[in-house]
C-alpha cells in the first residue's frame, strides 16, 4: 500500500507563499507612487514601491530555486512554467500595443490642440541617429551575446556561458546608463502634450523593463557560477534569454516609430 505522501502525479503542488500577495501589493504601491511623482508629489512612495518589488524578485525567486533544486520542476512542470513566460510576454506585448496605438492615434490624426502636427510645434525631438541608434546597436549587441550564452550552455561551455551573460548585463547597463543620459538632457519633460506623455511612458517602460531584464539575467548569471544550470535543465536561463529578445524586439519598434519616422 502507498504511503499517503508518496507522489503520484508529474506536477508540483506549490506550498503556501506570501509571494503572490505581496507582489501585487507592491506593483500597487510602485504605481501609485509613480501616479505622485508624475503630480509633482515627490518619488518616496515609487522607492518604496520600487524596494517592495525587489523584495519580491529576491524572495519568490529564491524559492522557485529551491523548488527547481529539489527536483520538484518535473517535464510537465517546465512544460507549464514554458506556457506561462509565453503568455507572460504575450501580455507584455498587449501592453506596449497599448502606447503604440496612442501614438500612431496622434501622429497620424493630430488634432488642433497641437496644432493639427506632428510633432507639436513646441517639441524639439530627439536626433535618431544619436544616443538612440547607438542603443539599438548595443541591444542588438546583447541580444547576440545572451544567444551565445545559451548556445555554450547547451554545449557544456561553462566559461562560455558565464562570459557571455557577463557581457549582457554590462550591454544592459550601458543602455540604461545612455537613456538616463537622453532623459537629463531632453527639450521637453513629461506632459502637457500627447507627444511628451505618449514618448516617456513608452520609451521610460521599455526601460523598466530593461533593468528587470537586467536583474534577471544578473540572477542568472550567479546561479550559472554556482552550477544551478545543465546543458539539460535551465529554462531559468531560457526565460530570461526569452525576456531579453523580446524587450530587443520591442526597442526596435520604438526607435523605428518613435525616434526615426516621429522626428
Amino acid at each position: 500500500m502507498a504511503h499517503t505522501h508518496e507522489k503520484n502525479h508529474p506536477y508540483h503542488m506549490v506550498d503556501p507563499s506570501p509571494w503572490p500577495l505581496v507582489g501585487a501589493l507592491s506593483a500597487g504601491v510602485l504605481a501609485l507612487g509613480l501616479v505622485f511623482w508624475m503630480h509633482d508629489s515627490g518619488l518616496w512612495l515609487a522607492f518604496v514601491g520600487l524596494a517592495m518589488v525587489l523584495l519580491t524578485m529576491a524572495g519568490w525567486w529564491r524559492q522557485v530555486i529551491r523548488e527547481s533544486r529539489a527536483g520538484d520542476h518535473t517535464p510537465v512542470v517546465k512544460l507549464g512554467l514554458r506556457y506561462g513566460m509565453l503568455l507572460f510576454i504575450a501580455s507584455e506585448v498587449m501592453f506596449f500595443a497599448a502606447f503604440f496605438w496612442a501614438y500612431f492615434n496622434g501622429a497620424l490624426f493630430p488634432t488642433d490642440a497641437i496644432s493639427g502636427t506632428w510633432p507639436p510645434p513646441e517639441i524639439h525631438t530627439f536626433d535618431a541617429f544619436s544616443i538612440p541608434f547607438l542603443n539599438t546597436l548595443i541591444l542588438l549587441l546583447s541580444g547576440c551575446t545572451v544567444t551565445w550564452a545559451h548556445h555554450a550552455l547547451r554545449e557544456g561551455d561553462r566559461s562560455g556561458m558565464l562570459r557571455g551573460l557577463a557581457l549582457t548585463v554590462f550591454l544592459g547597463m550601458i543602455f540604461t546608463s545612455l537613456q538616463a543620459y537622453e532623459y537629463a538632457h531632453a527639450h521637453f519633460g513629461f506632459g502637457g502634450d500627447i507627444y511628451s506623455s505618449v514618448f516617456y511612458m513608452a520609451t521610460g517602460f521599455h526601460g523598466f523593463h530593461v533593468i528587470i531584464g537586467t536583474i534577471f539575467l544578473l540572477v542568472c548569471f550567479f546561479r550559472a557560477r554556482a552550477g544551478h544550470f545543465t546543458p539539460e535543465s535551465h529554462f531559468g536561463f531560457e526565460a530570461a534569454a526569452w525576456y531579453w529578445h523580446f524587450v530587443d524586439v520591442v526597442w526596435l519598434f520604438l526607435f523605428s516609430a518613435v525616434y526615426w519616422w516621429g522626428s
